[in-house]
């Protein structure tokens, strides 16, 4: 006999609980909407991730009333970078748009702690439920999804007029819609893993273009390791090639471990420090899937391609589509459905690119420019004896700056993404 289908009702699903698929319910369930998530994991749960967040993801924390004041978060004061043979501490920019530290916070805790931040504003969090496809109607729209619960892999049925995909990469939902990742861009792939070491209260991230003892090379460039040091005894270290279409197949964990031994060891920073094994993962950027709307299916975060080509940074952008496809949600829903509903829903991916795409724009010059290992070697040795380059590199690569409100180098940052054309 066949399994019967449980069905259930929203006015919007959410598939993904992560830091976009959350902020989205959050900011749906803030709008007054009967939000459903479906999680196929159960929390907590691992993700690979530096951990770490810039001034950009602890405002967008802020702007979801996040206490990021809290027990358990942990702030850093700025950036420890090494290239072209020298190091420079840098502190985040102090700037009136923008906090003035950064954050670290496992993504285990941290994901968890936005899914339940969404249930407690009201959103409904199914978790062991994963998403097989999307439910369409005879027009071929998209009106719910169909999935699957638990290790029995019990059949439910999701049905809304709308549906927001925070999957992550894997996309599933939108390569059922024949929305496939522009293989024009770039697809990063980061390695990440935990040590023991003396790093841990660290104030400053570390971040090296120097991977190997002679400087930059091929093997591993475009890309940077880190070391995000967590207050807990232990330090995040990892390495992210911003590029994999220019690789030349070495082995992305030995090119870590290499790095990571160029450290005394009474850092901690060695294979025998670890606690646990090196995982890996890709980094969808600059706007790589699209469009972000597409018959009654949204894309954020992940799902869309929001990471950042010039740093890596993918929680800030996450947090910040779930928002604004949330927000494209409910005054879509305030409007009867047909083509007025519909001309609202098409204004998200034009809001996307119009505030993302001309800072990802930069990023693909900023990878090119990543790729020589050279200029990297250069423009490091030079920069970081120069502190005001420096900050204007980083406001540049994080893109945070006040704009046309702000000093002589904000300003010269505004007119240059004025000019760059978005993605």
């Amino acid at each position: 006999m066949a399994q019967a289908t449980a069905e259930h009702r929203a006015d919007v699903v959410v598939v993904g609980a992560g830091p976009a698929g959350s902020s989205a319910a959050w900011h749906l369930a803030q709008s007054g909407l009967d939000v459903a998530v479906l999680e196929k994991a159960e929390f907590p749960r691992e993700k690979v991730c530096g951990d770490g967040l810039t001034p950009r993801g602890v405002k967008a924390l802020q702007d979801m009333d996040v206490d990021t004041s809290s027990p358990g978060w942990v702030r850093r004061r700025g950036l420890r970078v090494h290239g072209g043979g020298r190091v420079a501490e840098v502190d985040w920019p102090r700037l009136a748009s923008w906090p003035d530290h950064g954050l670290v916070r496992t993504r285990r805790e941290l994901d968890a702690l936005l899914a339940g931040h969404a249930v407690e504003a009201g959103a409904r969090l199914t978790t062991g439920t994963t998403v097989t496809e999307p439910l369409l109607d005879d027009a071929g729209r998209v009106v719910g999804v169909r999935a699957e619960v638990g290790d029995d892999r019990e059949p439910v049925t999701w049905r809304a007029p709308l549906v927001v995909s925070a999957e992550g990469l894997s996309g599933r939902l939108a390569k059922t819609l024949g929305l496939l990742r522009r293989t024009d861009r770039p697809l990063g792939v980061a390695v990440r893993g935990y040590v023991r070491s003396r790093r841990s209260g660290d104030d400053y991230l570390d971040i090296a273009f120097d991977l190997t003892a002679g400087g930059p090379t091929r093997d591993c460039m475009p890309g940077y390791g880190w070391i995000f040091g967590m207050g807990d005894g232990t330090a995040n270290v990892g390495y992210g090639l911003l590029d994999t279409r220019r690789g030349t197949g070495a082995d992305r964990k030995a090119i870590l471990r290499h790095w990571l031994d160029t450290f005394p060891a009474e850092d901690g920073l060695g294979e025998g420090d670890a606690v646990g094994p090196l995982r890996g993962a890709g980094l969808p950027m600059a706007l790589s899937r699209g469009p972000a709307y597409t018959r009654g299916l949204l894309l954020a975060g992940d799902a869309a391609g929001t990471v950042n080509p010039c740093n890596g940074e993918g929680i800030s952008y996450a947090i910040e589509s779930g928002r604004m496809a949330a927000e494209a949600v409910a005054a879509a829903l305030a409007v009867p459905a047909g083509d007025g509903r519909e001309a609202v829903l098409q204004r998200y991916p034009q809001r996307l690119r119009s505030e993302l795409g001309r800072h990802h724009r930069l990023g693909l010059g900023f990878l090119a420019l990543l790729a020589r290992p050279a200029v990297v070697r250069l423009a490091t040795a030079r920069g970081l004896r120069r502190p005001a380059l420096t900050d204007a590199a980083l406001r540049l690569m994080g893109n945070l700056t006040d704009g046309r409100d702000g000093d002589a180098v904000d300003r010269a940052l505004a007119v240059l993404l004025r000019l760059t054309p978005a993605t």
